[in-house]
């Protein structure tokens, strides 16, 4: 066992949304003292920096991908961390919010492995600032509900009880399928909700769309982000003061992008 850590151990450290000025200091002390680093696929590969002494292996995962087996990861981890040395698995986000952190804490607990989780900014929070709303207003909802798209089996999330809920809907992982998904969350709740597409959130390449669930049911493919992002629903969102710099509040029909600053209707005619 290395004298630098006395007890095999092994960090669970949040990446953030991608922007590295949001990472903690607790983060980078953790990435400067680490010697193996894994790193999530949607992590900022510039993350690396920090850690100038460690072997650094890519582990991602990314859907419609290849992906790289969670179990060969559980067992990368529990090989490094028995020999000692400062083992640092890199997850963008929040670590313990749907980055199956769960799977490796119990796997390395079980193998006599000590976890340490060091937490972060998830896309949800970024793409909230980047709007300049607060997800739990108390003029429009009494909290807000993080849900993935993805279910274990494959199944679908109780769309019905998330619309009932009353809460501002944080989804993930649910770019592939935001359609269908509107579609579920329409035949529940106004048609005019306002929905928030943000992507690349905190990021150079940010960009962001201001819909409604009517209009982004009824929109062209073409017209349809297919990249991964957050997608935020509820009537939070109508109080939008300025996005892209300008004031724009969520207009029923109308699909906004900052990078290129247009507005579309639902049926894809420029406005």
């Amino acid at each position: 066992m290395s004298a630098m850590q006395a007890k095999p151990e092994v960090t669970l450290l949040s990446a953030g949304p991608g922007d590295l000025d949001l990472l903690t200091l607790k983060a980078v002390k953790a990435l400067a003292a680490a010697e193996v680093l894994l790193v999530d696929e949607l992590v900022n590969p510039d993350i690396v920096e920090f850690a100038a002494r460690a072997r650094v292996i890519r582990v991602g995962k990314r859907a419609g991908c290849r992906s790289t087996p969670q179990d060969f990861i559980c067992r990368l981890m529990r090989r490094y961390a028995l020999q000692g040395l400062r083992v640092v698995r890199v997850k963008g986000g929040d670590a313990l919010l749907f980055g199956r952190a769960g799977e490796e804490i119990e796997f390395l607990q079980a193998a006599g492995i000590r976890v340490r989780v060091i937490n972060g900014i998830s896309a949800a929070f970024a793409a909230a600032a980047a709007l300049g709303v607060s997800l739990t207003h108390r003029d429009h909802c009494h909290g807000v509900t993080f849900v993935t798209a993805h279910t274990h089996d494959h199944g679908e999330p109780d769309w019905a009880a998330l619309a009932r809920s009353g809460t501002t809907l944080a989804i993930y992982m649910g770019m592939r399928r935001i359609q269908s998904l509107a579609a579920c969350l329409a035949m529940h709740m106004h048609a005019d909700t306002p929905v928030a597409i943000v992507q690349s959130a905190s990021q150079p390449g940010e960009q962001r769309r201001l819909t409604t669930l009517a209009a982004l049911t009824q929109a062209p493919p073409e017209f349809v982000p297919q990249q991964p992002g957050v997608i935020l629903v509820g009537t939070v969102l109508s109080d939008v003061a300025r996005v892209g710099g300008q004031a724009s509040p969520p207009t029923s029909g109308v699909c906004f992008s900052s990078a290129s600053s247009s507005f579309f209707t639902a049926s894809g005619e420029r406005v």
